[in-house]
């Protein structure tokens, strides 16, 4: 275990006693409280954290020291003796966040202030649920935290999101590599030596655009994200809802549909087998087949897999099927959106992945339908956004999330 890490590998069942054990909890504490509220004075952290000026003093000096926190000076008061302020040092601690995607992983280093460090995606990664590709999985986190540039003994800890049902008590993914006896997190954290949380892909976007985006001043956000499947992440009084066992936001397996359809989970009738992207790809191959006209027809006569990508740029380019089949996601997948505004009444829907790069022809007829399937009121309180981050979001907000973790929060 690093200097560093001994502040925050402190779990709060942990059976420990003694002046050292008690110390370092507080500077854990004094450290929470500077990233939430930004630089602060001695009186400050004495008054919030309730310890006594001499051991605040004290443990604060220690943190700067081990250069942790900065001594930024004397601060300007209307009368008498001028306080020092204290404030994080930024290139103390770092974090690193991973998500793992069907075609590509994308990594980033964060600070303690959430900055975005070093960021790389690998386009040449494919998941697959097989032995070779969780080895290869754990050499490219190995490579990026050997080569992104941070002293290793700074990263205090990985963050790693994975598409599928995931319980990040457990570490567990329940949609690949679930036979092995060790958890996923645990596989990755013994072989990298650094802590490891894991975490639902949809839920660490989720978590992204509700910390650094348009909806950081807001409290109770959905993030619809549409994609090759389709998934919600869940802000409720400013926090991810994740159910009993973080399972939660499993969206695309409501029984929506009366249809023949197999869903990937076994069922049928589930929202994604008619509005998700893998749908949306079967729906235009076998028009194509039955001799519907478009311009996809050469890369299907080709022989090449057609990717709901290809149907997108098929639609701003004013082909006719690629919109009628954007749209009639759009116009299904709003009804089953006044379902979640009824219940869940938030002030911001943010659609986000594949589809929603579709623009106006996939959110016109969401929002028209959710329009007609919802409650006026409930309608009139939402606001409707398309997500403007990029594909690093996702590693971005489990990397923010296991500095939560860490750190206190």
């Amino acid at each position: 275990m690093t200097s560093l890490a001994k502040f925050f590998n402190i779990e709060p069942e942990d059976n420990i006693k003694g002046i050292t054990h008690k110390n370092n909890i507080i500077k854990r504490n004094i450290i929470a409280y500077m990233a939430v509220n930004g630089e602060s004075t001695l009186s400050e952290l004495t008054r919030e954290l309730h310890i006594s000026v001499p051991t605040m003093t004290k443990l604060v000096q220690e943190l700067v020291d081990d250069h942790i926190v900065i001594d930024l000076g004397k601060v300007e008061t209307p009368g008498g003796r001028r306080p020092n302020v204290f404030g994080l040092a930024n290139s103390a601690i770092y974090f690193a966040g991973i998500n793992v995607g069907r075609d590509q992983m994308t990594y980033v280093v964060t600070d303690l202030q959430n900055n975005i460090i070093k960021e790389y995606t690998d386009n040449s990664f494919e998941l697959v649920d097989r032995p070779q590709c969780l080895e290869r999985i754990c050499q490219n986190i190995e490579t990026f935290i050997a080569e992104c540039g941070v002293d290793r003994e700074k990263i205090l800890g990985v963050g790693v999101s994975i598409v599928g049902r995931v319980n990040p008590e457990t570490g567990r993914s329940y949609k690949y590599f679930t036979s092995w006896e060790e958890s996923l997190r645990d596989i990755i954290s013994s072989r990298i030596g650094i802590r490891v949380m894991l975490e639902n892909d949809t839920r660490a976007r989720c978590y992204a655009e509700y910390t650094t985006g348009k909806s950081k001043n807001e409290s109770n956000v959905i993030y619809l994200h549409m994609g090759r499947g389709v998934a919600i992440g869940i802000v409720i009084d400013g926090k991810l809802y994740y159910g009993k066992n973080g399972f939660a936001g499993e969206f695309g397996h409501i029984p929506f549909f009366d249809n023949e359809i197999i869903c990937a989970c076994g069922k049928k009738g589930c929202l994604e087998t008619e509005v998700s992207g893998i749908a949306i790809e079967d729906k235009i191959v076998q028009l194509i087949r039955n001799g519907v006209n478009t311009r996809l027809r050469e890369m299907y006569d080709r022989g090449e897999s057609i990717h709901i990508n290809d149907i997108i740029t098929a639609a701003r380019n004013d082909d006719n099927l690629a919109i009628e089949l954007i749209e009639e996601a759009g116009e299904k997948v709003g009804k089953a959106v006044a379902f979640l505004i009824n219940t869940f009444n938030p002030e911001t829907v943010i659609v986000g992945g594949n589809l929603a790069q579709a623009g106006e022809y996939l959110m016109l007829p969401l929002k028209s339908s959710t329009n007609k399937y919802s409650l006026n009121l409930v309608y009139k309180d939402t606001k409707f956004r398309v997500s403007k981050m990029t594909d690093s979001a996702n590693a971005w907000g489990v990397a923010m999330l296991i500095r939560n973790k860490i750190i206190g929060l």
